[in-house]
C-alpha cells in the first residue's frame, strides 16, 4: 500500500499497488493516520519538501504530519518505521529542510518502535527530478560548465542503494534503533560530479565557469520568486545553501550493520542507462524556462501593443469593410486574451491549458483572417506567417510540462 498526494499516474504505472491518495500535510494528528496505517507492518516514510511554496509547507509535511504518523505507528503497534531523512539533517542546521528533517528524527527516536532512520546523500536515480536534474542539466550545457563559486563536498548514494537499504531494515536484517548515513566512502567536489554526468552522457569535456556569488543568489532571488508561481525550481535558496554547505555523511555505521557500502558516483553512473532520453531531457530542462518565459513575453507584448495601438489595430479591419463596432471589439477582445494567456503562462498551475489556449487562439485567428484579410498571409512583414512558430513553441511547452 502508497500513500500519496497524487496517485493517478502512479496508479496507471503500478496497478498492482493499493494507493491511497491524501495531502500529507493535512494529516497532524495520530487520529487521522490511525486509518491509514492500521494493519500495517511496516512504515516507510519518504516524504519531503524542498522549501515552502504555494504547493508546499516544509514543517508540515516534515515535522508535523511525521510526528502523527509515529505516534499512530506507536499506538497501533507497527512492527517496524523506516524514517527517510537525510544526510546532515540536524537541529542547527542552515535550512527548514534540514531542521525539519532531525524533529522528526528527534521524536521517532523517543518512541517505543523498532525504528530505523535512513539519511541518504544526493541520490542519483534513473529518473531526473530536483537537483540531480539540474546536474544533468549543467553538464549538458556546450561548450562549457557554469557552477558557483562556492561549493562544498558531496556524498552521492544510488536509489538503488537506498532502495536496499530500506528492504533490509524492513525485513529487521539489520539492527533497529539506529540511524546510518547512506553515502559514498569518499566525497566529491561539485565539479567532478557534474564532469562524471558529462562523461556519462557522451559529451566532450568542458571547461567550468564560477559563477560569481552575486549572479548566482540574483538567479536564486528569482527562482524563490518563481516558487510562488508554482514553479519548483532546484535553483532556490535552499538548494544554494546546501550546496555550499555540502552534502555529506559517514558510511561506516552503514557498513558495519549490513556489510555494504553504497556504491561510488562512477559505478553508480555505470550502472544507469545513458541514452538519447537522457541528452535530450539536459538540454531541453535548460530550455524549458527560456521558453515559457519567451512566450509569455511574446503575448502579453502583443496584448500592449494592441493597446497602445488600439486604433490602428482595429483599423486593418475596418478598411476592409468590417463595421467600426465590430473590429474595436475584436480587437480588445484579442488584447485581453493575448494579456490573459501570457500572465497564465507564467504560473505552473495554468501554463498548459494556456499554452493550449495559445495554439487554438492562434488557429482562430489565422481562420477568422483568412476570411477577413486573406491579403495578410502575403504581407512583407508576415504577421499571419510569424504565429505559426509560437504555436509549435506552445505545443513544445505542452510536452515538457510534466515536472516528474
Amino acid at each position: 500500500m502508497a500513500l500519496g498526494r497524487s496517485a493517478s499516474a502512479a496508479r496507471r504505472r503500478f496497478p498492482e499497488v493499493s494507493w491511497i491518495e491524501e495531502d500529507i500535510a493535512g494529516l497532524r494528528e495520530a487520529a487521522a493516520w490511525r486509518p491509514l496505517v492500521a494493519g500495517c507492518d511496516a512504515v516507510v516514510n519518504c516524504a519531503g519538501a524542498l522549501q515552502d511554496g504555494p504547493r508546499d509547507d516544509v514543517r508540515a509535511v516534515q515535522a508535523v504530519a511525521m510526528q502523527a504518523l509515529f505516534q499512530a505507528c506507536a499506538d497501533l503497534g507497527t512492527l517496524r518505521v523506516v524514517q527517510i531523512s537525510a544526510a546532515g539533517a540536524s537541529s542547527g542546521a542552515a535550512t527548514a529542510f534540514m531542521r525539519t528533517k532531525a524533529e522528526a528524527d528527534a521524536v521517532l527516536t523517543g518512541l517505543d518502535l523498532d525504528w530505523t532512520i535512513l539519511r541518504p546523500g544526493l541520490v542519483l536515480a534513473p529518473t531526473a527530478y530536483g537537483g540531480t536534474a539540474l546536474l544533468r542539466a549543467l553538464a549538458s550545457v556546450p561548450f562549457a560548465m557554469p557552477l558557483p563559486d562556492r561549493t562544498g563536498p558531496i556524498q552521492i548514494v544510488a536509489v538503488d542503494d537506498v532502495a536496499k537499504a530500506v528492504c533490509l531494515a524492513v525485513e529487521g536484517r539489520v539492527p533497529a534503533r539506529a540511524s546510518y548515513d547512506l553515502v559514498e566512502l569518499e566525497p566529491n567536489d561539485l565539479a567532478d560530479v557534474v564532469r562524471a554526468l558529462r562523461g556519462w552522457l557522451g559529451y566532450a569535456p568542458a571547461p567550468i565557469v564560477r559563477v560569481p556569488r552575486p549572479l548566482v543568489r540574483l538567479v536564486v532571488t528569482i527562482s524563490d520568486g518563481l516558487g510562488w508561481l508554482g514553479w519548483r525550481s532546484p535553483l532556490r535558496s535552499t538548494a544554494l545553501t546546501q550546496v555550499s554547505a555540502g552534502v555529506v555523511g559517514d558510511p561506516v555505521p552503514w557498513f558495519h550493520a549490513s556489510g555494504l557500502t553504497p556504491s561510488d558516483l562512477r559505478i553508480s553512473l555505470r550502472r544507469l542507462p545513458s541514452t538519447v532520453q537522457e541528452r535530450w531531457f539536459g538540454r531541453l530542462w535548460l530550455l524549458k524556462p527560456v521558453l515559457i518565459a519567451g512566450l509569455s513575453l511574446f503575448w502579453i507584448a502583443s496584448g500592449l501593443v494592441g493597446l497602445a495601438r488600439f486604433e490602428a489595430a482595429a483599423s486593418v479591419l475596418t478598411a476592409r469593410g468590417v463595421e467600426a463596432g465590430i473590429a474595436q471589439g475584436a480587437v480588445a477582445a484579442g488584447v485581453v486574451l493575448d494579456l490573459v494567456l501570457g500572465t497564465a503562462m507564467l504560473v505552473r498551475r495554468t501554463m498548459p491549458l494556456a499554452a493550449l489556449g495559445m495554439v487554438a487562439t492562434t488557429a482562430a485567428y489565422l481562420a477568422a483572417g483568412t476570411v477577413l484579410t486573406p491579403d495578410l498571409w502575403i504581407d512583407p512583414l508576415g504577421p499571419f506567417v510569424k504565429t505559426l512558430p509560437a504555436a509549435l513553441l506552445a505545443l513544445v511547452a505542452v510536452a515538457l510540462a510534466a515536472e516528474r
